[in-house]
């Protein structure tokens, strides 16, 4: 759904943005600011700022900033829809309806809510009645107590084919909602129609903001299947629900972690044991929408599965799932369970900390995905040891981003290399960064993997690729020329290049050299082409073709790019921190956009807002 702009400033003029934040930070005003500890990070000096008459708040130490509607969005796990809604609400606006056929539907789903509420409140009532005995000595058993039961609404469905729908109908409701809303269900052969649920414990499944939308029931007599969901609604959908997400989502989003298991039990056990950020998935592998839906919480949820056959297939299936999906900073982790226990037995036999200990052990999708190849046939001989290499390289170009893809192939060809007892670095010596390694502690080494050295390698790579191709300064001169280079040496040579190519447009490498030799940049193209530089990077050697050579620089300059501008970002919070004029929040924004938008796989180096560098004397976008 989308809402006008003018909806959304007048929903923002209705809330005073002190009052949301506040019901999450304790805030003491300073001036015309309010402070707080930021709940986006480990704070403990309060440095989240709120400025009330420009409906914003910010975090220097974590970047955080936004509105009242970003800041529910953050805080409380919902999406922007929801935020928008609950926020509405609370300022007692109408949220406007598109067009008669929206409205149309957006009444169903609000009757059908209602519906499911009422159904909710029979359930719970029948649990407490005197049929709901086995159904309470069942939870009981199972370690539940009163406050578990109430906080997650269990209830109870009893053995009658229409004690539901007598009793809903009596409250006024249409018999065709409870169709419609998967309580009842009418059989094929023409049969008088029956209630879904009967003698089964009931688990009410709701949506983040906490609204009923289907139920889970579990049998208490020989009966399959063993759990029941409701059939997919015009409120819900199996593949894209969690169970527990609305009482997840706060303690997930405020630790930035969040816990999937197998089943409603493992959920409540969990929180019942100190650890509310659990979910489940509704009897399915986790699917594509729902790995999205946990990264509204966290950037790597953790999957902890039961320790038998069905868990560890799950577990291939959710990484499967997850590979066209990557993205930087967003994966998965895994726990393996002991043989044969879910998390609600671990939790009764040994404790919440044993439960805490091994969700701190979690693996990386990396790690999982290696042994699990390991472990699914043998191999033992050559050809088998080629098929476990084909296998995790087709894995890796299962994965979409560009960067994530490169991160992995680096990973497992290291690992492949250690294993046939080479001391390879990343990409086995076929791309970037092929090193040699010195001895652990050694000058060589901190210098070597310091970011400094990485960041002026890559800058001498991308010369050394454009004086072998020169050609590439048609496609890369205007992102070169606004990218500036640290080492003054080194930027001293990148503007020759640049000149050389101003002067004579398709010059070829002798002529760059003769031009870089008279300026007294030395043979080799100023010693771009010496083996010192085409060690760590062979796409820039001679004899590559230029379509290599295209792909390292344009690789390269998006590292360089984005590094620039996270030091961009930086200064221009400093400098808001010093005056916290409009203009330099302004700039932060812009320049946060602008990273976003390149982190994401847009934007360019002609984006680059531009400012006058006293240190280049030339307009460009700084040093890196």
């Amino acid at each position: 759904m989308k809402f006008s702009p003018q909806f959304l400033d007048t929903l923002r003029d209705r809330i005073r943005l002190s009052d949301v934040v506040g019901r999450h930070v304790a805030l003491t005003r300073k001036g015309r600011e309010l402070i707080g500890l930021c709940p986006f990070h480990a704070d403990t000096d309060p440095s989240l700022r709120v400025v009330d008459d420009k409906n914003f708040y910010h975090c220097f130490p974590c970047g955080a900033n936004g509105d009242a509607i970003d800041f529910v969005v953050k805080v409380e796990g919902l999406g922007f829809v929801e935020a928008v809604e609950q926020l509405a609400a609370e300022a007692g606006l109408e949220i406007p309806r598109p067009d008669p056929e929206e409205e149309r539907r957006w009444e169903r789903r609000a009757t059908l809510h209602e519906v499911m509420e009422a159904a909710t409140v029979v359930f719970e009532d029948r649990l407490r009645s005197g049929e709901g005995a086995v159904a309470r000595s069942y939870l009981e058993g199972r370690g539940l107590d009163e406050d578990t039961v109430r906080h997650f609404r269990l209830g109870y469905a009893g053995s009658g084919r229409t004690q539901l729908r007598s009793a809903l109908t009596a409250k006024g409701i249409e018999p065709a909602l409870l169709f419609e809303a998967g309580l009842v269900r009418r059989p094929d052969d023409g049969r008088d129609p029956y209630e879904v649920f009967r003698e089964r414990v009931i688990f009410p499944i709701t949506d983040r903001r906490g609204r009923v939308i289907a139920f889970g029931g579990r049998t208490l007599i020989d009966r399959m299947p063993k759990y029941l969901n409701s059939p997919d609604t015009p409120l819900f959908s199996k593949g894209r629900v969690l169970y527990g997400l609305a009482q997840a989502r706060q303690s997930a989003t405020r630790d930035g972690e969040i816990v999937v298991v197998e089943g409603y039990m493992d959920v409540i056990a969990l929180a019942r044991g100190g650890m509310p950020n659990a979910v489940a998935p509704l009897g399915t592998a986790l699917t594509e929408d729902q790995i999205v839906e946990l990264w509204r919480l966290a950037p790597e949820p953790v999957l902890c599965l039961d320790g038998d056959a069905a868990g560890r297939r799950a577990a291939g299936q959710a990484a499967a799932r997850v590979l066209p999906l990557l993205k930087p900073g967003h994966s998965l982790r895994f726990v393996t369970l002991p043989e044969g226990q879910d998390p609600d037995d671990l939790l009764r036999e040994a404790g919440p900390e044993a439960v805490r200990r091994l969700l701190s052990g979690s693996r990386s999708l990396s790690d999982f995905l290696w042994d699990f190849e390991q472990q699914a046939r043998p191999i033992d001989t050559p050809e088998r040891y080629a098929d476990f290499v084909d296998r995790l390289r087709a894995r890796v170009r299962q994965i979409a981003d560009a960067t994530v893809q490169q991160a992995y192939r680096d990973s497992f060809e290291r690992r492949l290399a250690e294993r046939r007892g080479e001391r390879r670095g990343p990409r086995s010596g076929r791309g970037w960064q092929a090193w040699r390694p010195s001895p652990p502690g050694s000058e060589a080494a901190r210098t070597r993997l310091s970011p400094a050295f990485a960041e002026k390698q890559q800058q001498r790579a991308v010369l050394a690729a454009i004086a072998v191709h020169p050609v590439l300064l048609d496609e890369f001169g205007e992102a070169l020329g606004r990218t500036g280079f640290r080492d003054p040496d080194l930027d001293r040579l990148r503007r020759a290049v640049l000149e050389a190519y101003h002067d004579a447009p398709g010059l070829e490498t002798a002529t760059l050299d003769l031009h870089l030799s008279g300026l007294g940049f030395g043979e080799g193209c100023g010693g771009l082409l010496q083996p010192a530089t085409l060690r760590h990077a062979s796409f820039a050697r001679p004899g590559e073709t230029i379509e290599r050579a295209r792909t390292g620089v344009r690789e390269l300059l998006a590292r360089l790019h984005r590094h620039q501008l996270e030091v961009e970002l930086a200064e221009a919070k400093r400098a808001f921190a010093e005056d916290n004029s409009e203009g330099a929040w302004e700039r932060v924004n812009g320049l946060r956009e602008l990273l976003q938008s390149v982190n994401a796989g847009s934007g360019s180096l002609e984006d680059v807002p531009e400012r006058e560098d006293e240190d280049h004397g030339e307009t460009g976008t700084g040093t890196i």
